[in-house]
């Protein structure tokens, strides 16, 4: 009887520790939605007070914001982060304003001359579709991955990411570019072939995670930030990078592109490989 009593007043310790153990997990994770919404409410405020469709960046050294055009490639974050903000919290008061700073990237479906419109369009589209089922993004959705595939690069297997002859890239001698970077554009071409029932959007998103998985890793799996490619023969012409330390180096953003790409790429293939 007492080594009943015993187990179970261990097992009672025990269930209650973990108890409290996701009890404490769950008031961190809400203190974090906390947070952000709260910061996400500042921002919005500050944008909407001024009258203008503004897409905040980052900020100077004096505290000041930056706001980048359409075309940038930052220019979906914003709208993507009041759609997830909207997911959060359920609060409708989120919603129209989602849709406003999302519909103001409406041109960015066009641009032929940018590999980060899936980043664009896929933070401010693509989650209105998914968090408020906006059937009316559809074919914006549909066209981004159009006019992303007109970037890609049959002979090399990739979609290049550069103009190798605009602005600094002109000077590095570069003929298709290749960012890591690129992977995180996958997700609008597979959304896309769903969307449409067109498998080359599918087809083209699974020839570049498996040309880059091929030609971007080095033997310890730290990853190239660049790799150029002749666009004639498909040839790999150089290994190097733009942001990182040296061409050598392991670049940490680089490195998060990559590990976010393929796991990406999984959910959407279910091929081992790329786990």
């Amino acid at each position: 009887m007492k080594t009943i009593l015993t187990t179970l007043g261990v097992s009672l310790l025990v269930l209650a520790g973990c108890t409290g153990q996701k009890q404490a997990e769950s008031n961190f994770i809400q203190e974090n939605i906390d947070n952000a919404v709260a910061q996400e409410t500042i921002q919005t405020d500050i944008i909407e007070k001024s009258g203008k469709i503004l897409n905040p960046r980052t900020i100077n050294k004096d505290g000041s914001i930056v706001y980048v055009p359409i075309d940038d490639w930052c220019s979906g974050f914003f709208p993507g982060n009041i759609w997830y903000t909207y997911e959060l919290t359920g609060d409708k008061k989120w919603l129209p304003l989602a849709e406003k700073y999302t519909e103001a990237l409406d041109s960015v479906q066009y641009l032929t001359w940018h590999h980060d419109v899936g980043f664009m369009v896929g933070c401010s589209y693509l989650n209105g579709y998914r968090f408020a089922n906006k059937e009316e993004y559809k074919p914006v959705i549909i066209q981004t991955a159009k006019s992303l595939s007109t970037r890609f690069r049959p002979a090399a297997g990739v979609l290049q990411s550069w103009d190798a002859d605009k602005g600094w890239q002109a000077q590095r001698g570069w003929k298709c570019p290749v960012i890591i970077d690129n992977m995180m554009n996958l997700e609008l071409l597979f959304e896309a072939s769903k969307l449409s029932g067109d498998s080359t959007y599918y087809n083209i998103a699974v020839k570049h995670a498996d040309t880059t998985m091929k030609n971007h890793f080095r033997d310890d799996n730290s990853c190239y930030h660049v790799v150029d490619y002749d666009p004639v023969t498909g040839e790999v012409r150089k290994k190097q990078t733009a942001q990182g330390y040296a061409d050598e180096s392991a670049w940490a953003r680089g490195q998060a592109w990559a590990i976010y790409g393929y796991t990406m790429c999984y959910r959407y293939t279910h091929d081992q490989k790329y786990l």
